[in-house]
């Protein structure tokens, strides 16, 4: 049952970094209070380089237990492990490398120098999910484009359709590059909280969209994600077209 949409508009990416990594950090630390192992969704882009450095920054003086947070990602480039392209190694080098994660508990989507086609990647991660998962992320982080794609899920591409569906290949894509794996709407749809974040004015008429009365998943995929809680972080710039 997905709830109402909150927008928290920040002045500047720096602020709206902080308060997303506080929230992240209390919600994390609830969920292990609590007695579960919380499974998170983590996005890439220069957004999401920010916030896990500051989430980084901050772990030596936070209560939560990284060991005990599954992570995983709402989409990835299918591309070679090394890649810098790769969102996974993106979300390593800012994070993972920096707290005593579980390498158990952190779930990539497989590489092309590990298996031969973005199908085969986008079915053994729909089968890790069903092994390792909870059946609902804690929180699911998203981005969004200027065109109003989220994950790897863009403006009138066939993947928008996918049903009966955990993940899928993405050929053809309008970003390079083009060929990814992507969670489908069904799959981003089991969350307790969908957090969208966006920082800048080339994002503004995106996220003006996505939130727009009117307007349709074909050609504003966002609109298309709702959790529990759905919360679209906002610098000014972002905001400014609302």
């Amino acid at each position: 049952m997905s709830g109402p949409v909150e927008i928290r508009r920040h002045d500047d990416a720096d602020l709206l970094v902080g308060d997303v990594a506080s929230a992240l950090l209390d919600r994390l630390e609830a969920a292990q209070a609590r007695g579960e192992v919380p499974q998170v969704g983590l996005t890439g882009g220069t957004i999401a380089d920010a916030l896990h450095r500051e989430l980084a920054r901050r772990a030596q003086d936070s209560a939560v237990d990284w060991s005990r947070v599954v992570f995983w990602w709402g989409d990835e480039r299918f591309v070679e492990a090394g890649s810098p392209d790769r969102n996974a190694r993106q979300a390593r080098e800012a994070l993972l490398d920096h707290v005593d994660v579980d390498p158990a508990h952190v779930h990539e989507v497989p590489a092309s120098d590990e298996v031969a086609t973005a199908e085969d990647a986008a079915t053994a991660y729909s089968e890790a999910l069903r092994d390792h998962g909870a059946g609902f992320f804690e929180v699911l982080m998203l981005g969004i484009g200027p065109d109003g794609h989220c994950a790897s899920l863009f403006p009138g591409h066939p993947a928008l359709r996918a049903t009966d569906a955990i993940a899928v290949a993405v050929h053809d894509s309008p970003k390079p590059p083009p060929d990814r794996v992507s969670l489908t709407f069904e799959a981003m749809e089991r969350c307790r909280a969908v957090w969208f974040l966006a920082s800048g004015e080339g994002k503004a008429d995106a996220v003006a969209r996505a939130l727009a009365d009117d307007g349709s998943v074909e050609e504003t995929p966002a609109r298309g994600v709702r959790g529990e809680e759905t919360i679209w972080w906002l610098d000014e710039d972002a905001a400014s077209a609302l």
